[in-house]
Order: C-alpha cells, then sequence, then structure tokens
C-alpha cells in the first residue's frame, strides 16, 4: 500500500493535544463533583479513546497501549462500577502529562524511553485490582487480558464489514480495526475477492476487498460496534448474533478464495500484521489467503506492530499550526474578491485615462485604501487566539500548587475570549507562569495565618484578560500579604543593587523585584525562592514590546498588570525626522510632544541636559548625535520633544520635526542585519524608503551608559 500515512501524523499531534487538553479539564471538573458526572467522564472516556484510535492507526503502538490502561479505567468508572476518586483523577492526570511527553516525543522523532509509562502502568494495574468503590460493583476487576477466558456468556457474532472504496484515503486500515476486533475474542475473517478488477485496472489507494468476519467473545454488541466507530460513514457493516454451528470450519477458510498475493491491498494488509501474528507464517499458503490477519490469536497492543512505516522528522515541537474558524475565512474570500473588483475597475480606468476622469480615479484609489485596511484587519485577525488557550493550564497548575503548599487557593478566569496574536500567546505562556507560581507561594498565605489575620482561608487569585487602548491587558491578583516595601528596600540594599540612604518611590521599589538574583523568600522551595524568574518575566515581557507594573498594599494582596501589544507583526507609530533620517517611535511609550522652551533646560552632574517638564526633570537625548546624524541647523526654541516613558522612567528624545501616525510592518532588523542597541527593527515606509523603529528602553540604557550613569540613581 503507498499510501504515506505520514501525511496524517501533525493533524493526530494536534488533535491528541487538545484531547489531552480536554482530559485534564474534565478530570479537575470531575473532581469538583465528587468522580460523579457521567457526561465529563464520557468526555474524557472519548477523547482518550479517540487518542487510542489515532496512536494505533498511525503506528505509535507505545501510545495506544498506555491509553489503553486509561481507557480501561475509565471504561469502569463510564459504567458506574468504579468511583474516580483522587488516587483516580492524580493517576490519571499524570497520565496526560505522560501522554503529552510521548507525544511530543513523536513529533521530535525521538520517541520517549519505554520505561516513561512504567511506573503510571504499574499504578493503573493496582488501581484495577481493587474492588471499585461504587456500590454493587463487581469484584475486584482485574486487567483485561488480550484473551478473553471461555465463559458461558461467550456468544458468535457475524459482522459484515463492506468498506468503501476510498476508505483508505482517510488513513484507516482494516488491519487496524481487524487488531482491535481480536483484542475482543478469537476472531475470524474472510475476504472477499469478488470485486477485485484485473490487475492492470488495480489502484493503490482505492479497498476492493470486502470482508465476512466471525467473532467468538463475552463482549456485548456495543462494544464490536465501537471498534468500526473510527470507519462507521466509510462502510456498510451489520452485526448479528449467529449460532455457533455457523462458524467457519476450516474447509471453509481454506476454500475462501483470496488473491492475497497478487493484489496490493491484502499486500498490505499482511505487511502490516505479520510481526503480530507469528502463528500465521508458519501456515499454509491456503491458510494464509483464506484467513485474515486477525484470525491469529488476539494480540495485545503491545505486541501489535506499527501500522505505518517508523516516523521520521515530520513534525518538530516547534512546527506549529493554527486552526481558522470558517467565517474568518469567508471574510477574507469576501474582502479578496472586493479587491480584485477594485483592480479591474483601476485598471480599466488607466487604459482610457483622461483628466476629467480624475474623480473617478480618485474615489477607486480610496476603494483600495479601504480594501487594503480591510484586508490587512481581516488577515490580522486570522492570527489572534482567545487567551483561554494560555489560561487553560492555570486550573490544574493550581491544583498541584495547593497540594504541595498545603494552601487553599480558589481560581477565578476572567476575558477568557479576550482575543491575542498567536506569537505573542506563546511567548506570554511562560512568563505568566512563573507569576502565578510566585502569587501562590509567596502572595497567598497559609490557611491559618489567614484567618489570624481576620480572611477566609480559602486565597483568592485571580487573572483577567481585557483590551485597553489597542493594547491587551492581564491582570494577576491576589488577596494575599502584599509585598512589604520596606523589606524589599533592605534586602536591596544588602544585595548593593542600591545605594543605602537612596530614597526611592513606591513603584521604584516594586520594581526591585525584577532585578536579577532578588528575591525576599526566607527558604528556598522547589516553587519559588531563588530569585531566578522575576527579571525573565520582566525581559521576555519588554521583549514582546510590553510592559509590567506592580501595584501592592500590605496585608490586601498584589496585582500585577502586565502590557502588551496586540500583535507583533504591526505597530503603531510616529514617525519622525531628525536631519534627512525617518525614525518610527512606538505610539504606547510617547507620554506627549512639544514645543521645546530654553529655559527649561537645565544641566546638572556637569554637563547632562534635563528639561523641566513641569514638576518633573526629563533626561534630555539629541537623537541626532546618538544615531551620527547631520541635523538641521537649527535653535533649540525651534527644536520639538518627544517624552517617552519605559520602565517607570521618563525621556525626552530631541528632534527635527514631527511626521504622520500610522501604522507600519515590522522587519526583523537581528534576522536580516543584526542586533543594533536602541532599535527594535525596521519597516519601509509608503515611498519606498526604509525607517527604523525605536526600542525606547535600549535607547534610555544607551543614553545612559554613554555618559556613564547608573541608570537608577538618574
Amino acid at each position: 500500500m503507498s499510501i504515506d500515512l505520514k501525511q496524517f501524523h501533525q493533524t493526530f499531534f494536534e488533535e491528541s493535544l487538545e484531547g489531552l487538553d480536554v482530559m485534564e479539564q474534565s478530570l479537575l471538573q470531575v473532581q469538583n463533583e465528587d468522580g460523579d458526572n457521567p457526561e465529563l467522564i464520557n468526555t474524557i472516556f472519548r477523547a482518550a479513546h479517540s487518542i487510542k484510535g489515532g496512536s494505533g492507526t498511525f503506528g505509535f503502538a507505545d501510545i495506544a497501549e498506555f491509553t489503553h490502561l486509561l481507557e480501561t479505567l475509565l471504561d469502569e468508572a463510564r459504567d458506574g462500577k468504579r468511583t474516580l476518586d483522587t488516587e483516580a483523577i492524580d493517576l490519571l492526570l499524570k497520565s496526560t502529562d505522560c501522554l503529552r511527553a510521548m507525544v511530543a516525543g513523536h513529533m521530535a522523532d525521538a520517541p520517549a524511553a519505554a520505561n516513561i509509562t512504567d511506573e503510571l502502568a504499574a499504578g493503573f494495574k493496582k488501581l484495577l485490582a481493587q474492588a471499585p468503590g461504587a456500590a454493587g460493583a463487581p469484584q475486584a476487576a482485574p486487567m483485561p487480558s488480550s484473551t478473553p477466558s471461555e465463559s458461558s456468556s461467550t456468544r458468535v457474532w457475524n459482522i459484515s464489514f463492506i468498506p468503501n472504496r476510498d476508505i483508505l484515503l482517510s488513513g484507516n486500515e482494516p488491519a487496524r480495526i481487524f487488531r482491535e476486533l481480536a483484542e475482543l475474542g478469537e476472531c475470524l475473517a474472510l475476504a472477499d475477492e469478488s470485486q477485485l478488477p484485473e490487475l492492470n485496472l488495480l489502484t493503490p489507494d482505492e479497498c476492493f476487498l470486502q470482508w465476512q468476519l466471525w467473532l467468538r467473545t463475552a463482549a456485548a454488541e456495543a462494544d464490536i460496534r465501537e471498534v468500526f466507530e473510527w470507519v462507521i460513514d466509510d462502510c456498510t457493516l451489520t452485526v448479528r448474533q449467529a449460532a455457533d454451528a455457523e462458524w467457519p470450519g476450516e474447509d471453509a477458510q481454506a476454500d475462501t478464495p483470496v488473491r492475497a498475493q497478487n493484489n496490493s491491498e491484502q499486500s498490505a494488509v499482511n505487511e502490516v500484521t505479520a510481526p503480530a501474528q507469528p502463528a500465521a507464517a508458519q501456515a499454509t499458503d491456503a491458510q494464509a489467503k483464506a484467513t485474515s490477519p486477525a484470525a491469529s490469536p488476539p494480540q495485545g497492543p503491545k505486541k501489535a506492530a506499527p501500522a505505518a512505516e517508523p516516523a521520521q522528522a515530520v513534525a518538530s515541537p516547534q512546527s506549529s499550526s493554527i486552526r481558522v474558524g470558517i467565517d474568518k475565512v469567508d471574510s477574507l474570500i469576501n474582502l479578496v474578491g472586493e479587491l480584485v473588483i477594485t483592480q479591474s475597475m483601476l485598471s480599466e480606468l488607466g487604459n482610457d485615462f483622461t483628466m476629467d476622469r480624475v474623480d473617478r480615479l480618485n474615489n477607486g484609489l480610496e476603494q483600495l485604501m479601504q480594501n487594503t485596511r480591510e484586508l490587512q484587519e481581516s488577515v490580522m485577525r486570522i492570527r489572534m487566539l482567545p487567551i483561554s488557550f494560555a489560561f487553560n493550564r492555570f486550573p490544574r497548575m493550581i491544583r498541584d500548587l495547593s497540594q504541595k503548599t498545603g494552601k487553599q487557593v480558589e481560581l477565578k478566569l476572567s476575558g477568557e475570549q479576550t482575543e491575542l496574536d498567536k506569537t505573542v500567546m506563546e511567548q506570554i505562556s511562560d512568563p505568566l507562569v512563573h507569576l502565578v507560581r510566585n502569587a501562590v507561594d509567596h502572595g497567598l498565605e497559609p490557611p491559618a495565618e489567614r484567618e489570624q489575620a481576620g480572611k477566609a482561608a480559602t486565597g483568592n487569585l485571580h487573572l483577567n484578560a481585557f483590551h485597553q487602548g489597542g493594547n491587551i491587558v492581564i491582570e494577576i491578583s491576589d488577596d494575599g500579604r502584599g509585598i512589604n516595601g520596606e523589606r524589599v528596600l533592605q534586602k536591596a540594599i544588602e544585595k548593593g543593587l542600591v545605594p543605602e540612604g537612596t530614597e526611592l518611590s513606591q513603584q521604584q521599589i516594586f520594581d526591585l523585584i525584577f532585578e536579577p538574583g532578588f528575591s525576599t523568600a526566607a527558604t528556598v522551595s522547589d516553587i519559588s525562592g531563588r530569585g531566578v524568574g522575576m527579571d525573565v518575566v520582566k525581559r521576555n515581557i519588554k521583549s514582546l514590546g510590553g510592559r509590567i507594573e506592580v501595584i501592592s498594599a500590605q496585608g490586601k494582596g498584589s496585582t500585577f498588570r502586565v502590557h502588551l501589544p496586540l500583535t507583533l507583526a504591526i505597530l503603531d507609530g510616529q514617525l519622525v525626522r531628525v536631519g534627512g533620517e525617518t525614525y518610527v517611535i512606538p505610539l504606547v511609550t510617547i507620554v506627549e510632544s512639544l514645543q521645546m522652551q530654553p529655559d527649561s533646560i537645565n544641566y546638572v552632574s556637569g554637563n547632562i541636559p534635563m528639561y523641566r517638564l513641569r514638576e518633573d526633570n526629563v533626561p534630555l537625548v539629541a537623537m541626532n548625535q546618538l544615531f551620527d546624524v547631520e541635523t538641521d541647523p537649527t535653535a533649540v526654541d525651534n527644536q520639538l520633544l518627544v517624552v517617552v516613558e519605559a520602565d517607570g522612567q521618563k525621556l525626552g528624545l530631541r528632534i527635527d520635526d514631527l511626521l504622520a501616525q500610522q501604522q507600519v510592518v515590522i522587519k526583523s532588523l537581528e534576522s536580516n542585519y543584526k542586533r543594533i542597541e536602541g532599535v527594535s527593527g525596521a519597516t519601509i515606509l509608503g515611498d519606498g524608503s526604509v525607517a527604523l523603529i525605536l526600542d525606547v528602553t535600549g535607547i534610555m540604557n544607551l543614553a545612559l551608559s554613554q555618559r556613564g550613569s547608573n541608570p537608577r540613581a538618574a
């Protein structure tokens, strides 16, 4: 069979990871409802079953085998034989982590070591060996064996399986179905080759065979039909209970006319399953032709051979994709249609243009501009994802942290549907994890301490996201002990971060917690306390063009507020001119622009210019000197000042002229040239010229370092 199943691997990985997310969230909900919610348990089971089925189809036997253990436990819970208690939920949650690691390993073409599941598998077997806790449950439910025991309830079933010709194109293989069916009991498959065309008319991606399957099992009809769940829309299926006497004899098996050696389908089936049926290898040619692979002794998932070639580097953890709603795609197509109509109108106008048609030209250009803007916005919306993708990990994290710290935490999520660019989403996830971990470890008090302070024993942690002024704001708030400013300042003095006797504002004191290695934790735990995290948080947020601010009141709690741009691809910028060069200043960093007044300029510490701006003294930076650009020979009182702010500090940029405000497409300077301090990227303007996009924080550091000043002292 020539179908390359690798083309479906990436889809399988994505769907598996989504299924694991669903399992994890549903398990947490089940725990909150004391393990008794049939619909949630069914949801978890379906997710596990889909992962098992897909992994078996695509040859990831280790995942299929491990998921089979989960499925067995969940099946008992689904049938009401067992209640999912804390122990079972703990085990299942750990299993979702393990499955994620296994999926990631296959994505990177580096499957996890075989022993990664041993401990969890032993846990499942131990749990399944225990008597289920539900009332009226049967005694100790042993792990289901791949060979069901013969009992008086064993029945014979006849299954007519007529797959559609194109079933192989969907990635489904009859051999996989037969293997799974054989797990239920003794299985015999007789192939019908009557529809086979002549050899020269065979096509490798069409299935011409049909099967009559015989199954001797104690399983229910529903379990048999469930095996065909994935292909139910791609076949004609009939299941009927038969008499024992109907079981085909050896003669009937041998007489079954199957040309297994001269058609591609049967060859493929034999090839796929040959390692899983050593007994068949010793059978006669006639028997091999007459029986399908499922006729071999029932095989467990562990013994099943991969159904496809070994996975190669078809995907890597870095590769990613995005699912887009059909409404967004339809909107995009409609806009492209409008663009084509406008383009046709302008082309026709250009073919026979006269000055009396200038108005039509202007109208056409205006329409083109509008279409382009709407197209841009529509394309950008495709990359937008709800922040729930980042928030969904926190219920599980809070549960684990609560168990580790002994603290009671109630998590509240708001604004989960707030949309954010996918790239920003991926890069902000880790900083959010640090902030949440710190809030639980440092912010919230233990229950006894909270009650002593007159608070409820359960602490509150609130994650909120909302749009504000073209940016997205994410707040992490707790009602814990708050930040002790005096203690933070004293610790900073001890570490030499600030000179003793320095007077800092409350915001500047709070900013000290983002200094590398800074921590006020009395003890170091595996959650936090080494002071390696908050500095990374701030650095990562700054690299996204965002900022973070801290609001805290001792005894009442803290709020960490993260401001982020909606996207990293397009920037709202202010164009400014310095000499003959044009620069772009991000609008989000601009406080105000004004005409400079010579008498407001003062010099401190020798020759450092400061501008008196109402109650503040703002350091001045001459852009022409910073970038070594020839500037206009203009008197100071004719120059303009753009006041920008970053990290809680203001800086005045002296420029020659303010130009337009516009959205600019960011081009990476680092990947196309090299990193330059004070410049975050470049863009191409409407006239084709290139303008540098300023990194305000970088300019601030560059200017202050050139003066040899301590940034904080300044």
